[in-house]
């Protein structure tokens, strides 16, 4: 195949064609397939980048410099993609150890149903707050929550969206967050300026989304079998040493990261912890899941390694409590992995016609106020998130984008800085086939769309931002002098 003579910058029509695609396939498989994550938005994605190859070669693209794309945009997503096997590798070890089934038996002692979801979005946003991720505070506390919730019957979609808020509210609001450092990186201010601005939005945010979930739990109701949550509590205790000292295993992990040790370290930490208190406190449940015998140091190994690589099934007296406490190790976020790297190819070949920059460009046309211009902000955030597939590349592309239209229309950084987190940081989630939401889904066990309609913080964050900037509250301009 000859290579095209000359590189042309492709239209408006062109650039939109693999997106539209894209929404068509993804689309049909909503339609047609029970589970998208398996292999079908994948297929989506391959076929969306194929359709977005034949453009961008169309338009004077080599082949080289699609594959060049592509492969950066894989790289970018490698971090995402070591800590999701982490994670898996953690979800396992904290089950063999007890810490999630203790996490659980305390949880159903002291919480009512009609606050749970309150306290569960409050939980999570204080340890997010606390270790500036909320990938690690939905992998080990939203996991309990999960468990909890599930036992006292609410709707796995309330639960998810309620942790969920939490987590990302203090992600966002943390001084040790990555995407709180690099907001303000990408639009020219400093972090403590930037998050105090956040406060403007960000706290009317979660506030609405508290009351929210308060006014959901004691108005709905939710038909808890006491005997049921006795049962289960009991088949914890009888499968499990249960004790706070287990406690000591997730108190240490967040220790570790508000140390600021980054995310693999600081998770591979918390898996091996999880190995040494399985076999100190749960040796029982150890042989029980080598299903070997031998001297203990063989069962100690085979146990480790399989709730670390693959499927464990914990047989309890309890069919719920068995099911609940399932784990899928590494082996369980592969199709995760493949649903990420899919959207890395996507978003590789969109990058390498232009195709990203061109729609952007578009929007860019419609600036003329305050609200016009935080409103391009945020939806290309958004538009960032579907296409590029990756939160990062939702906060780095429009900061570099928008930062000198901020600057020359009067607007201070940080005015662009909260933008870039209300809308590119926490929409990430929301999106199937984003880093974000996959992984998410696949962590808690409920798909992005069931749980979409109740992560109230993040479904509120772009729109009060816009509506900040629409009343022109606070909107911080440079004066004369400092023009």
């Amino acid at each position: 195949m000859s290579q095209p003579a000359s590189k042309k910058e492709p239209t408006l029509f062109q650039a939109s064609l693999p997106l539209l695609f894209l929404i068509i396939f993804l689309y049909l498989n909503v339609r047609f397939f029970k589970d998208t994550l398996s292999g079908s938005n994948q297929m989506a994605l391959m076929l969306a980048a194929a359709i977005a190859g034949l453009v961008a070669y169309s338009t004077g693209v080599r082949w080289k410099e699609m594959e060049t794309s592509i492969v950066r945009s894989i790289s970018s997503a490698m971090p995402a993609i070591l800590i999701l096997f982490l994670i898996g590798a953690l979800a396992g070890t904290w089950m063999l150890s007890g810490v999630v089934p203790t996490l659980i038996y305390y949880g159903l002692e002291i919480l009512n149903p009609k606050i749970f979801l309150f306290a569960s979005i409050t939980v999570a946003a204080l340890v997010s707050l606390a270790t500036g991720s909320s990938w690690s505070t939905i992998a080990t506390i939203g996991i309990a929550l999960i468990g909890i919730g599930r036992t006292l019957g609410i709707p796995d979609g309330l639960v998810a969206g309620s942790i969920i808020s939490g987590a990302y509210f203090g992600d966002k609001m943390s001084p040790l967050s990555d995407t709180t450092n690099l907001a303000p990186a990408m639009a020219g201010t400093d972090l403590f300026t930037h998050i105090r601005y956040m406060i403007i939005t960000t706290w009317p945010s979660i506030t609405l989304a508290m009351i929210a979930f308060l006014i959901i739990g004691f108005t709905l109701h939710y038909p808890v079998n006491h005997t049921e949550v006795s049962d289960v509590m009991a088949a914890l205790k009888d499968t499990f040493c249960i004790s706070p000292v287990l406690l000591i295993v997730p108190v240490i992990l967040i220790y570790i990261i508000v140390r600021k040790v980054p995310a693999v370290p600081a998770l591979l930490s918390g898996v091996l912890l999880g190995v040494i208190f399985a076999l100190i406190f749960q040796p029982h449940v150890v042989r029980q899941v080598a299903d070997t015998s031998g001297n203990y140091a063989r069962i100690a190994w085979i146990a480790s390694m399989k709730s670390m690589f693959g499927p464990v099934d914990i047989p309890t007296p309890s069919p719920i409590v068995t099911k609940l406490l399932a784990t899928r190790g590494m082996a369980g976020m592969l199709n995760t992995i493949w649903l990420i790297l899919s959207a890395m190819i996507f978003g590789g070949m969109m990058e390498s016609g232009n195709f990203l920059i061109r729609i952007t460009k578009s929007i860019l046309s419609f600036v003329n106020n305050t609200t016009s211009l935080v409103t391009s902000t945020v939806v290309t955030c958004i538009f960032f998130n579907i296409t590029a597939s990756d939160q990062y590349i939702s906060i780095v592309v429009p900061g570099r984008m928008f930062a000198k239209t901020y600057r020359k229309k009067g607007y201070k950084p940080e005015l662009l800085s909260r933008t870039l987190e209300d809308a590119g940081t926490v929409t990430s989630v929301l999106i199937p086939w984003n880093t974000g939401g996959a992984t998410q889904a696949t962590v808690l066990g409920v798909p992005t769309l069931t749980y979409l309609p109740y992560a109230f913080f993040n479904l509120i964050s772009p729109f009060m931002s816009i509506f900040i900037a629409a009343i022109n509250y606070k909107i911080r301009r440079f004066n004369p002098d400092e023009r």
